[in-house]
C-alpha cells in the first residue's frame, strides 16, 4: 500500500505542477527565462557559454518541461492505478504492475534536477528563492516544479 500511495502522491503533486504552469504560464516562465539566460551567474564564468537567450527556445524548454511534467503525472497516476488492480496478484505481476510508476518517478527525477544543468547556483539568491528561518528555500511553485527545498544553504548572517 506505501509504493502506491506515494506513488500516487507523486502524480498528484506533479498534476498540481502542471495545473499551476498551465493556469500561471507567465510566472514561471520568466523563471526559466532567467534560468535560461543565465542572468545570476557571473559574467566572467566559465559556464556562460550554455546561455540560451533566445525567446523561442524559452517558450519551447518552458512547452517541454510542462510536457513532461504532464507526462509524470499520467505514467504516475497509471502506474499507480496498475499497482493497485495486482495488490493481492503474485509478487512477480504486482512487480510488472510498476512498470509505468517506475517510468514516472524516473522522468520525474531527471526533469526536476535537470535544471542544476543549466548552472542555477543553489547557494545564490535568484527568482524564485527567499529567506526563511535562516535558510535560502525556493519557493514552491517558483521554479517550474522544482521541489520547495531546491538547494537549502545556511545564511551567511548565521
Amino acid at each position: 500500500l506505501a509504493k502506491i500511495a506515494c506513488v500516487a502522491a507523486i502524480a498528484f503533486y506533479a498534476a498540481l505542477v502542471v495545473f499551476g504552469n498551465v493556469t500561471d504560464y507567465w510566472t514561471n516562465f520568466f523563471f526559466v527565462t532567467e534560468v535560461l539566460d543565465m542572468d545570476d551567474v557571473q559574467a566572467d564564468a566559465h559556464i556562460r557559454w550554455r546561455a540560451l537567450p533566445s525567446p523561442a527556445i524559452h517558450h519551447a524548454v518552458y512547452i517541454l518541461i510542462i510536457a513532461t511534467e504532464t507526462a509524470v503525472a499520467s505514467l504516475c497516476a497509471f502506474g499507480a492505478l496498475a499497482m493497485a488492480r495486482r495488490i493481492k496478484a503474485k509478487a512477480h505481476e504486482f512487480h510488472q504492475a510498476k512498470r509505468r510508476a517506475i517510468l514516472g518517478l524516473t522522468l520525474g527525477f531527471l526533469l526536476f534536477e535537470g535544471g542544476t544543468l543549466v548552472g542555477c547556483p543553489a547557494g545564490q539568491d535568484g527568482p524564485g528563492r527567499d529567506e526563511v528561518g535562516g535558510v535560502r528555500r525556493r519557493r514552491a511553485g517558483g521554479g517550474a516544479g522544482r521541489q520547495p527545498l531546491d538547494g537549502c544553504q545556511p545564511s551567511p548572517a548565521l
